[in-house]
C-alpha cells in the first residue's frame, strides 16, 4: 500500500493538500450517489453492514409491478413535456421583445420573473392554491403545469433574451436585404443562432419540472402524482430504502440523458449571459 509519508515527500506539501481536498470532495459529493446505486441493486441490506447481503433487481421489479408507480413515471414525463412546450411558446416571444425592443419598465419586467424564486415556495404555492380553488384548477393537469411554469419562467425568459441579444442586427439586416421577410429572417437567422441559449433554458425547464414536488403535491391533490410526489410517500411509508434509491435513479436517468444530448450547448457563456440585464 502507498505510504502517506512517502507520498507527501514525493509530491510536496501543496500537491498533497490538493490531493486531500480532492479526496474529500469526491467522498462527500460522490459518496451518497455511490451509496444510492448500491442500495438500488441490493435485494437485502441491513445496517451496520457496509455492503448488501444480497444483490439483484428485486426492488426494480417491485417498482415496475406497481401500477401507481408506473403511472407516476408516465405522468412526470407528460407534465414535463407540456410544461416545456408551453413555456417555450409563451416565453420565447417575451424574451425576443426584451432583447430587441427598448420600452419603459423592461428591466422591471425582467426582474419580476426573479420574484417567484426569491421567496419560500410553499408560501407562494399556498397563496396560489386559494386562486386555483376558485377557478377549479386544483387536482388538474392545467394547475400542475402552471405551477411548474412559474418556477421555470425566469430561465425561459432570461437565458433566451441573452441569446437573442448576442445575434447582431447586421446579420438580420443582411438577410432582409436579399429579400427575406421578417418571419423568414427570424426562423432562418435569429432563431438558429440563439438556439444554444434556448436549449439551455429548455433543459433547465424540463429538469426543473421533473423534480418539482411541493407544488405538485399541493395543487395536484394526489390526482396528479409525479415521480417526486410518489417518492415522498415511498420514503415516508416504506421501510425499504431500496425503493427510494430506485426512484432516485429513475429521476436521474432523464436528467443525465438530456445533459448528454445538449452537452454542446451547455457552457458558462450561455448560462451566465442570461443574468446580464442591459
Amino acid at each position: 500500500m502507498l505510504n502517506p509519508r512517502r507520498f507527501y515527500h514525493a509530491v510536496g506539501r501543496k500537491k498533497f493538500l490538493e490531493f486531500l481536498l480532492l479526496a474529500a470532495f469526491i467522498l462527500f459529493f460522490y459518496g451518497p450517489m455511490l451509496n444510492m446505486l448500491m442500495l438500488a441493486f441490493a435485494n437485502e441490506y441491513t445496517v451496520p453492514a457496509v455492503l448488501p447481503q444480497e444483490w439483484g433487481f428485486k426492488w426494480w421489479k417491485y417498482v415496475f409491478a406497481q401500477n401507481s408507480l408506473v403511472s407516476s413515471i408516465v405522468q412526470s414525463f407528460i407534465v414535463a413535456i407540456i410544461t416545456t412546450a408551453v413555456s417555450m411558446v409563451l416565453c420565447i416571444p417575451a424574451a425576443y421583445s426584451i432583447a430587441r425592443f427598448k420600452y419603459r419598465g423592461r428591466k422591471l419586467f425582467m426582474l419580476s420573473f426573479l420574484l417567484t424564486n426569491a421567496f419560500p415556495k410553499l408560501g407562494i404555492y399556498t397563496s396560489i392554491a386559494v386562486l386555483f380553488y376558485r377557478y377549479g384548477l386544483m387536482g388538474t393537469y392545467a394547475g400542475v403545469v402552471i405551477i411548474h411554469m412559474i418556477n421555470s419562467m425566469m430561465f425561459m425568459v432570461w437565458l433566451p433574451a441573452s441569446a437573442f441579444r448576442s445575434v447582431h442586427r447586421q446579420q438580420e439586416e443582411a438577410a432582409r436585404d436579399v429579400g427575406a421577410g421578417p418571419v423568414r429572417t427570424f426562423f432562418k437567422i435569429t432563431l438558429p443562432m440563439a438556439m444554444p441559449g434556448i436549449a439551455v433554458a429548455t433543459l433547465y425547464t424540463f429538469l426543473g419540472s421533473m423534480e418539482e414536488a411541493q407544488g405538485t403535491l399541493l395543487v395536484g391533490l394526489a390526482k396528479v402524482q409525479t415521480m417526486p410526489v410518489a417518492m415522498y410517500g415511498i420514503v415516508l411509508d416504506s421501510s425499504a430504502v431500496q425503493i427510494g434509491a430506485v426512484f432516485a435513479i429513475l429521476l436521474i436517468i432523464p436528467s443525465a440523458l438530456m445533459i448528454f444530448l445538449m452537452r454542446k450547448y451547455i457552457g458558462p457563456e450561455a448560462i451566465s449571459g442570461g443574468f446580464k440585464m442591459k
